[in-house]
């Protein structure tokens, strides 16, 4: 597993992921895995949480939707979600994404969930209600930036969680 983190002030999105990658119970890499990256023309930030193959599966057919519905992310996610939850292959994938742009932050899993946050903020995977939590109570602070947020949140569930370190990739639209 691993944690992901999208923290959004208005039109402004901020997504972090941690490096560490497992096998089992055993780290494969403690910094080279890249689960956040821009899609769409550089206009949406990906992030994926689960097994690897299954999450860059996951981002490769967003794009396909995108391409398809002109960069419309919320429609793309809902195509993507139908095509999830009705194709046999896609089903056996075993990976949440968050998916972001200037409008809209969302998350979708293999049930064909398609959920946008009230609070403009999401965590997933091992760590992610821990840095969830802790971008919450940070995020009201006077003088802090969103990447200052994401990044002392991602410490903190990387305290806590064995599966999510401190090497973390921030991306901001």
């Amino acid at each position: 597993m691993t944690t992901i983190l999208c923290i959004r002030k208005g039109s402004e999105v901020v997504m972090a992921g941690d490096g560490q990658a497992t096998l089992g119970e055993a780290i494969v890499f403690k910094s080279k895995s890249i689960k956040v990256r821009r899609i769409g023309n550089g206009n949406i930030i990906a992030g994926f949480a689960g097994a690897a193959a299954d999450g860059i599966t996951l981002i490769e057919r967003l794009e396909a939707k995108l391409e398809k519905h002109a960069n419309q992310l919320k429609r793309a996610a809902v195509e993507l979600a139908k095509d999830w939850r009705m194709d046999k292959y896609l089903r056996q994938l075993q990976a949440y994404m968050i998916v972001a742009d200037k409008d809209v932050s969302l998350v979708l899993n293999g049930t064909g969930e398609v959920m946008e946050p009230d609070d403009g903020i999401i965590g997933i995977g091992s760590g992610g209600n821990y840095a969830m939590a802790a971008a919450k109570a940070l995020y009201d602070i006077e003088g802090l930036s969103l990447e200052e947020i994401a990044q002392k949140a991602m410490k903190i569930a990387g305290d806590i969680d064995i599966y999510t370190n401190h090497n973390v990739i921030i991306e901001k639209v």
